[in-house]
């Protein structure tokens, strides 16, 4: 019999987006197979009675699941903190725990203010990535060749290898402006890179994929056709690893990574160590 899974409800209270405690709280409770998490986002808690009323929605699920449940919090105001931790919970304080030790540190008090993280909107890191979103939206899939000498990498792979997706990612995150070009069959007939990355080269990394993963991946934009076969996809799976080792370009397989652990690998290869704070 398959073993049946622990269940509790995990809340994410922030005063802004909540964005913040949902990925950390997203990345520790990974840890947790055996346990089935449903996770509730209250976000923009500013004032006490905001705060009174999530107290309210916290002790009213304690209650009907006889648990307390466990709270993600990124909470600044002192006050709101309270009573969020004092209903039924176990209250987990993202930015206290560290905002604490980091003022004993640096012998300051930190600036306690609301929606600090987010207040980016008019700063120079804001505008570097709205131009590195731009830029990737634009150099989508080759689409246009001109100011590729901007690109801080160019994605090289067969289509729907996950270029797209990790080019974006790149610069949301890191404002890097990423390109990607497709690999095609007639690339590989002439054994050599389109003529438009050739002055790029040092810009470039390969993206490939399983082709068992590749022709799943196809079949959903294209049914049963020749281009989602899998006589296709290990043909121009293994086509292009040849054309990248020949060509001295690195490269990784995306088929059991996340876009995270993709964009990570891409920047440490690449050079880049561009953070977005």
């Amino acid at each position: 019999m398959p073993e049946t899974l622990i269940e509790r409800t995990v809340f994410v209270v922030s005063d802004s987006t909540g964005i913040t405690a949902e990925t950390f709280s997203n990345s520790v409770l990974s840890q947790f197979d055996k346990v089935k998490f449903e996770a509730i986002r209250i976000p923009f808690i500013d004032t006490l009675d905001k705060a009174k009323a999530a107290a309210v929605r916290i002790n009213r699920c304690a209650e009907e699941q006889q648990a307390p449940p466990l709270v993600f919090s990124t909470l600044v105001d002192p006050e709101v903190a309270l009573i969020i931790s004092s209903s039924n919970c176990t209250f987990l304080d993202l930015f206290g725990t560290f905002v604490q030790h980091i003022e004993q540190a640096l012998d300051m008090k930190s600036s306690h203010s609301v929606g600090r993280s987010h207040m980016g909107g008019l700063s120079k890191q804001y505008n570097a990535r709205i131009d590195a979103i731009n830029f990737s939206l634009a150099h989508d899939d080759g689409q246009f060749v001109h100011g590729l000498e901007q690109a801080d990498v160019i994605l090289v792979g067969v289509s729907r290898c996950g270029k797209t997706p990790t080019s974006l990612y790149l610069a949301m995150q890191y404002a890097v402006k990423a390109a990607n070009f497709p690999l095609i069959p007639e690339d590989f007939d002439r054994d050599s890179l389109p003529a438009t990355l050739a002055p790029y080269r040092k810009k470039l990394f390969g993206l490939s994929i399983h082709p068992d993963r590749l022709a799943e991946v196809r079949h959903e934009r294209r049914p049963n056709s020749e281009y989602a076969s899998i006589k296709q996809c290990r043909q121009e799976v293994a086509d292009a690893e040849r054309l990248m080792r020949m060509e001295g370009i690195p490269w990784l397989s995306t088929t059991t990574k996340s876009i995270e652990e993709i964009s990570t690998k891409v920047l440490d290869e690449v050079g880049l160590d561009r953070r977005i704070y």
